[in-house]
Formats: C-alpha cells, structure tokens, sequence
C-alpha cells in the first residue's frame, strides 16, 4: 500500500486547486476518524479518503469518468477495497451501488465536509474553530443552505452503525484538528 508521503506527492503532482487539495484533506481526517470509530484501519480509511479525488482535474470534473480513472490510477497502490470504495463514492453516475462499510464511510464523509466548510463560510470569523456542531446539525435540516451537498448521501452515515448527530460531531472535531490546513 503506498504510504501517506507517497500518496501527498502523488496528490500535489495531479491537483492543482487549492480548495480541492483541501477537500482531499478534510476527507482524510474524517476517514481516519470513522475508521477509529468504527474499529477499521485507519491508514486504509485515511489513504482512500485521501486520493478519492485524484483524478478529477484530468477528467475536466466529467462525473462520467470520475472516481473510474482514479481507481484504474491507484491499482497496486490501494487493496481492492479502496479501489471499489473510490469507484462507488461517485455510484451514481457510475451505476455501482455502495455496499462496503469502506463504500458507505467514503461518500457520506467526502459529503459532510462539504457541509462543513459551507457552514463554517457564513460564520463572521470564517473559521472552524469557531463552528459549534449544532449549527452543522441546524444547516443539514436546511435543503436550500448548500443546496447541491447531497444530504441522504451524509445519512449514510448510519450504515457505519454511527448516529448522525455523532458522525457530524465526529467530522468537525476531525476537520477543526487541520483547519489552517483548510484555510479555515
């Protein structure tokens, strides 16, 4: 499996925006944070998370290629179960139905990050340290706040054997430990 070093080279040579490798990032640490939780493999978890992202700037964001080139790019770097779980973060637009815990814990995660920065953006401060989980929670029961973040996909949450209300505490607490590195 490639390593965390490794795998940060590979993200700087293929992505060049800044709020994408941040996305990246933020995913990472809420992976490795599910992954504790859940008594996974951190490294795994985290890795995935990682690089699930990684070829989206060479297939122009098509959603009809993305998460398949990346996978193809990451054979004999990730097991087979990231490979898949990378596939199925985008399912919908692949056909592939989610069904790992690994599947489940990647799309609901890379999700919640989304939701995360939105709502800590319109914050006066702009920063996550100042974002309470309550008003993460507050903004999820919200369809019009972040209209395009997918909140059924968050949910998936609950096939982690994770609460929503913890999942989302989980993530910010994850994400609040690396906020400079967000610019957050």
């Amino acid at each position: 499996m490639i390593s965390r070093e490794e795998a940060l080279v590979l993200l700087e040579e293929k992505i060049e925006s800044i709020p994408l490798r941040r996305h990246m990032l933020a995913t990472e640490v809420v992976l490795r944070a599910a992954a504790r939780q859940t008594n996974n493999d951190e490294e795994l978890w985290g890795l995935t998370g990682l690089l699930h992202d990684i070829d989206l700037e060479q297939v122009d964001h098509d959603p009809k290629q993305h998460a398949a080139q990346a996978a193809e790019w990451l054979v004999g770097k990730l097991p087979a179960e990231a490979l898949a779980a990378i596939r199925a973060h985008n399912g919908e637009e692949l056909g592939i139905e989610r069904s790992s815990t690994l599947d489940h814990a990647l799309a609901a995660g890379e999700t919640l990050t989304g939701l995360v920065v939105a709502t800590t953006l319109v914050l006066p401060s702009k920063k996550i340290a100042d974002l309470k989980v309550k008003s993460v929670r507050k903004r999820m029961k919200e369809p019009r706040f972040a209209a395009s973040i997918n909140r059924e996909i968050i949910r998936e949450s609950e096939k982690l054997g994770m609460d929503l209300a913890d999942f989302i505490a989980l993530g910010v607490e994850a994400m609040r430990g690396i906020g400079p590195e967000l610019g957050l």
